[in-house]
């Protein structure tokens, strides 16, 4: 195999993204047991893909807790059913409460100009930030035009003024489509405050939103944000 056609092989095409919709007491608490005890160590053995685990502080529902999973292919994705069989699941679920109020799952595929999710050199002191930014576009004629802002002249602003996406996607099945989701890791709040003020008064920016607008309307029609942190034990933190 060349070293292309391996590149390619190895590029985590697909993520589920796991959101658990919580109530205050003991869920938020065991849903982290679960996700450090029995999912993370069940999947680090039979999936090699990046993990993030995340418990949001600004977000339309809290408690909630997220977990992400980067697969290679979408048979990858379909056999996480055998986790919800994999030793430590019933447990969780027994007892008088359930561990959750309820769940969802979405598919999200990653475009062709995202990076790929990769831990840091050096553990992080404390764990980082990460923003969630979903932008719903009225069509799928408009999202191409979204995509193809983001992968021109708007990754490199970001990178100029200290936004970092370690993420760009689109929803398979889900919610919101058609949409274009990212995920940005900040130290913290002051970090990510001095990030989207520079990005706002960028003039390239306006520039380009300008023009972004009068090709294609109003491509990103409703912008979901939410903010979440990444959970002490979480692969990626």
């Amino acid at each position: 195999m060349s070293t292309m056609a391996a590149n390619a092989a190895a590029r985590t095409r697909f993520y589920l993204m796991q959101t658990y919709f919580l109530k205050h007491g003991t869920q938020l608490a065991r849903v982290h047991d679960y996700f450090n005890t029995s999912l993370i160590p069940w999947m680090s053995k039979t999936h090699p893909g990046p993990m993030l685990a995340l418990e949001a502080l600004v977000a339309t529902h809290t408690p909630q807790a997220v977990f992400l999973s980067g697969h290679g292919s979408l048979e990858e994705v379909l056999a996480l059913k055998d986790a919800m069989t994999a030793k430590g699941f019933a447990e969780w679920e027994a007892g008088p409460e359930a561990p959750y109020e309820h769940y969802t799952a979405a598919l999200l595929q990653a475009t062709d100009y995202s990076p790929e999710i990769a831990a840091l050199a050096e553990p992080p002191k404390k764990p980082r930030l990460f923003e969630i930014r979903q932008y719903h576009s009225p069509t799928w004629r408009q999202l191409g035009f979204l995509h193809e802002r983001f992968s021109g002249p708007e990754i490199q602003i970001f990178h100029r003024v200290g936004v970092h996406p370690i993420l760009y996607s689109q929803t398979v099945i889900g919610p919101n489509m058609p949409n274009l989701s990212y995920v940005i890791p900040f130290e913290d709040l002051a970090a990510r405050e001095r990030a989207w003020d520079a990005f706002g008064a960028d003039p390239e920016w306006q520039k380009v939103r300008k023009e972004s607008v009068e090709r294609g309307g109003q491509i990103a029609s409703v912008n979901s944000i939410s903010l979440y942190r990444a959970a002490p034990y979480s692969p990626i933190r």
